[in-house]
C-alpha cells in the first residue's frame, strides 16, 4: 500500500515538474534565445503540435486512422480569417473586405455578417467543428466504420474541403485569407503582439497537453485503449464503443480548430492549402514519429517535422517531400512506437540487465497474511 501511494505521489510530482520544465522552456528560454521572427516560427509549430495532441488521442489511443484533420484546422482557421478581414475592414470604414471589393462585391455576403462579432467568431471556433465531428462520428462509428475504411473517409473528406474553398471566391479561393492587420483590437505588425500571440499559442499547448493527459489516464482513457486493442470485448462488456470512438474523435477535432484559429493570424493567412490531404498527412507524420501511444511523442514530433520541413525545404526543396514520405514508412515499417517507443525499449533493456545482476536481486518476502503484511489487527 505504502508502494502505491509512493508511487502516485511521485507520479503527481514527475507530472508537475515536466509541466514546470516546458512551461520555463517555452516561456522563458525561447523568448530569451530566439529572435522575432524564429519566435513566431515557433509559434507555428506550436500550432501543429496542438493538431498532434488530439491525434495522439485518437489515433495513438482509439487507433482511429484520421487523415482529415486539415478539415478541423481549416474551419478553425478560416473562422478567425473571416472575423478578422471584417473588423480590418470596419477600421477603414468599408462595408467588405478589400479582396472582395477588387472582386466586385459590394455587400458581405450573409454567412460572413455573424462572424463581426468577437464572442460569435471564438464560440463557433469551439462548437462548429466538434458539432460536425460528432455528427460524422456517430454516422461512420455507429456503422461499425473502422481501419482503412474510415481512413480512406476522413482523407476523402479533406480534399473535399479542399476543393470547395478552391471554388468560393467570397471566402478568397486559392489565395484564401491572407493581409490581415488587426487581431481583437492589437495591431500585427507590432514585435510586442506578435510576442503576445507566441505566449497565447504556448499556453494553449500546455492547456491542451494537460486535458489530453486527464483523459488519457482517467477511466474513459482506459476504456479508449480497450476500444482500441478489442472493440467486441467492449461491447460484451456493456458499453457502446463508437460513443467512446466519438469522443476522442471530437476533441481530436476542437484541438485542431482551435489550433487553426491560433494559427491564421500568426502565420498570417490561411488558404485550401492548408486544409486538403497533405497538411492532414503531415500532421500525422510528426506523431507517427514522435510515438503517438505516448503524451509528449506527437508534441515533439510535430516541432521536429515542422522545423526539419522548414530547415531542409530551403535547401533542398524538391527532394524534402520524398525524404518526409521515406521517414514516415520507416517508422511505420520498423518503429511503430516512434522515437518515444525506442526510449522505452532503452529503458526496459537496463531495468532487465539491473534486475539480472546478483546485486539486485530482493530479499524474499516474509510469508504471512495479507491483514499481517498491512498491519491490520487480526
Amino acid at each position: 500500500m505504502k508502494n502505491l501511494v509512493s508511487s502516485g505521489v511521485l507520479g503527481r510530482w514527475q507530472t508537475w515538474a515536466g509541466f514546470g520544465v516546458a512551461a520555463v522552456l517555452l516561456f522563458a528560454v525561447a523568448p530569451a534565445v530566439l529572435s522575432d521572427f524564429r519566435l513566431s516560427l515557433l509559434g507555428k509549430f506550436l500550432c501543429f503540435a496542438i493538431v498532434a495532441v488530439g491525434i495522439g488521442l485518437a489515433w495513438g489511443r482509439g487507433g482511429m486512422l484520421v487523415l482529415g484533420q486539415g478539415v478541423f484546422f481549416g474551419l478553425g482557421g478560416y473562422m478567425m480569417g473571416m472575423h478578422l478581414k471584417i473588423a480590418d475592414a470596419q477600421l477603414r470604414g468599408e462595408a467588405v473586405p478589400d479582396f472582395m471589393q477588387i472582386a466586385g462585391v459590394r455587400e458581405l455576403p450573409g454567412y460572413w455578417e455573424p462572424f463581426a462579432s468577437p464572442a460569435f467568431t471564438l464560440t463557433a471556433i469551439l462548437v462548429a467543428p466538434t458539432a460536425i465531428a460528432v455528427a460524422l462520428g456517430y454516422g461512420v462509428f455507429k456503422r461499425r466504420v473502422k481501419g482503412a475504411y474510415f481512413a480512406i473517409l476522413s482523407q476523402a473528406l479533406a480534399a473535399a474541403m479542399a476543393i470547395l474553398l478552391v471554388g468560393q471566391t467570397s471566402l478568397g479561393g486559392s489565395n484564401g485569407l491572407n493581409r490581415f492587420r488587426t487581431f481583437f483590437g492589437f495591431t500585427l505588425n507590432d514585435p510586442v503582439n506578435r510576442r503576445m500571440l507566441y505566449f497565447i499559442a504556448a499556453a494553449t499547448l500546455l492547456l491542451v497537453v494537460a486535458v489530453a493527459r486527464q483523459l488519457m489516464y482517467s477511466r474513459y482513457g482506459e476504456l479508449l485503449v480497450a476500444v482500441r486493442d478489442s472493440e467486441e470485448r467492449v461491447r460484451f462488456l456493456g458499453y457502446d464503443p463508437a460513443n467512446i470512438k466519438v469522443a476522442a474523435y471530437a476533441v481530436a477535432a476542437l484541438f485542431a480548430s482551435i489550433a487553426g484559429a491560433l494559427f491564421t493570424p500568426i502565420v498570417g493567412f490561411i488558404a485550401p492549402s492548408q486544409v486538403g490531404i497533405l497538411p492532414s498527412i503531415a500532421f500525422l507524420i510528426g506523431v507517427a514519429i514522435g510515438g503517438r501511444t505516448t503524451l509528449l511523442g506527437p508534441v515533439l514530433g510535430a516541432i521536429g517535422v515542422a522545423w526539419a520541413q522548414t530547415v531542409f525545404s530551403e535547401r533542398f526543396p524538391s527532394e524534402w517531400t520524398y525524404a518526409q514520405g521515406l521517414l514516415f514508412i520507416v517508422v511505420v515499417g520498423f518503429f511503430p512506437a516512434g522515437l518515444a517507443g525506442l526510449a522505452g525499449v532503452r529503458s526496459l533493456l537496463n531495468r532487465r540487465r539491473c534486475s539480472d545482476s546478483p546485486a539486485s536481486v530482493a530479499e524474499p518476502e516474509p510469508q504471512g497474511t495479507t491483514e499481517e503484511k498491512v498491519g491490520v489487527p487480526t
